[in-house]
């Protein structure tokens, strides 16, 4: 999932503080899932069991489709299909027709799923709590290949230039896209922390505290940037040349790429847990469980705007035609706008 949007040109610095609430959609329990944004239609799912499309601009119910589970995994849509996983007892990877809501295949693991999907080059990448990463077609959900790690995988897989990054409950991961082959393995302490790649190089947060950038190619440490004696399960954004990442020390971070020193660090109220920083425009935008939704300035780390959902914020915001998307505890979608 890309946690940097460089198209988005409606949200700024100058215009992001007067964001209001354009709608909000009620489920039947907490948003832990973040949306994905495709054609005018948002995907989000609940832990009422629930993948939901929601009409973008207003809100409306277009359909739901109900796995049997809770839907704690973000969605992925390419080519007209929603990829999602879920959660207990059957620990499955769903393919639903994006238009339709109707099944088209699914995949049972030996484990609950909240890793989300990635879709790339007709092939579906997730991982399971039962340790595995799984590459399933795209086109019909058969197994091509799954990697055992040994530890549970719950991070988000992360699909650059032929190569599959994912991390476990222990370690980062490289492994060959096409054949599961392993490339090169890094100890961190593995967490909920997804990978990003860019320029080069992996940025990853880990349950010991740190954010570390490592050579894609080889696995080489480059740098790691302790937050504190707290874990991070926030997933970096990369955009011309800062890392953002949030933390369960309360804070979120702006680091340079390069060389991993802070440029600034924002105190919320709360743990900034499993909601990734989504940056847009030169606008950080991200939740917290302090209840609340922050737009950040990107360059300076100065609040631009906050909204209060009344519970906590673990979904991670998306960002698409001026419109910023993001689920809440209250167990409600909300969108906001500057209209």
């Amino acid at each position: 999932m890309m946690r940097w949007d460089p198209f988005e040109r409606v949200l700024n610095v100058n215009n992001a503080g007067n964001l209001l609430m354009e709608w909000s959609h009620t489920t039947g329990d907490f948003v832990f899932s973040s949306p994905a944004v495709a054609k005018g239609v948002v995907y989000v799912g609940s832990a009422d069991g629930n993948l939901y499309a929601l009409n973008a601009r207003i809100g409306d119910e277009l359909w739901s489709y109900a796995p049997g589970d809770a839907v704690l995994s973000s969605p992925a849509v390419a080519n007209g299909v929603v990829y999602v996983g879920s959660g207990k007892p059957s620990g499955s990877v769903y393919a639903v027709d994006a238009s339709t809501g109707n099944e088209l295949w699914s995949y049972a693991t030996g484990g609950y799923i909240i890793s989300s999907p990635a879709a790339a080059n007709g092939v579906v990448y997730v991982g399971s709590e039962d340790g595995n990463l799984y590459a399933l077609n795209a086109s019909g959900g058969a197994l091509l290949w799954s990697y055992a790690t040994g530890n549970s995988v719950f991070s988000s897989p992360t699909v650059s230039h032929g190569v599959a990054y994912v991390a476990s409950l222990a370690n980062l991961y490289a492994l060959n896209a096409s054949t599961g082959a392993l490339l090169w393995t890094h100890a961190t302490a593995g967490g909920y922390s997804s990978p990003a790649v860019a320029n080069g190089v992996v940025y990853v947060g880990s349950d010991d505290g740190n954010v570390y950038a490592l050579r894609a190619k080889t696995g080489d440490l480059l740098w790691s940037y302790t937050t504190g004696k707290y874990v991070v399960e926030s997933s970096p954004a990369v955009a011309n040349g800062v890392v953002y990442v949030g933390s369960d020390d309360n804070n979120v971070y702006a680091l340079n790429s390069r060389t991993g020193a802070k440029l600034w660090s924002y105190a919320t109220g709360s743990q900034v847990g499993t909601s990734s920083p989504a940056v847009a425009n030169g606008v950080v935008y991200f939740g917290s469980t302090d209840h609340k939704v922050y737009a950040l300035n990107a360059r300076t780390g100065a609040k631009l705007w906050t909204y209060s959902t009344g519970s906590g914020v673990e979904s991670s915001p998306a960002v698409s035609n001026g419109v910023v998307y993001v689920g809440s505890d209250d167990g409600k979608v909300y969108a906001f706008s500057l209209n």
